[in-house]
């Protein structure tokens, strides 16, 4: 193998560490957060009455949750709930609005 080779090999295999590297990186930059949802939108794995990715049926659904920046999850601005009280993501599973079963 000639030196030439060697380094392109060297080189391949460098950029592909980094390229998993940075994948991890943007992985760990999001968090769950629940009941931020519209229905239809969240992200895999949401609570019951569910089963998977835009599954959740209800705006805001408190047991399902969609990656967020990660930081952002409890600070964002969301509308009132239907008894006019305010409504913050979280990041555990939440007890309101919940579909009718």
């Amino acid at each position: 193998m000639t030196t030439h080779s060697k380094s392109l090999v060297i080189a391949g295999a460098l950029a592909t560490a980094l390229s998993g590297l940075a994948g991890m990186a943007s992985a760990q930059e999001n968090e769950k957060c629940f009941g931020v949802a519209l229905a239809g939108q969240n992200d895999c794995a949401a609570g019951e009455g569910t089963t998977c990715a835009g599954t959740s049926k209800v705006d805001y659904q408190g047991n399902a949750w969609k990656l967020v920046p990660a930081g952002t999850c409890e600070t964002m601005e969301l509308p009132a709930g239907g008894d006019g009280m305010a409504r913050k993501g979280s990041l555990t599973p939440l007890e309101r609005d919940l579909p009718a079963a």
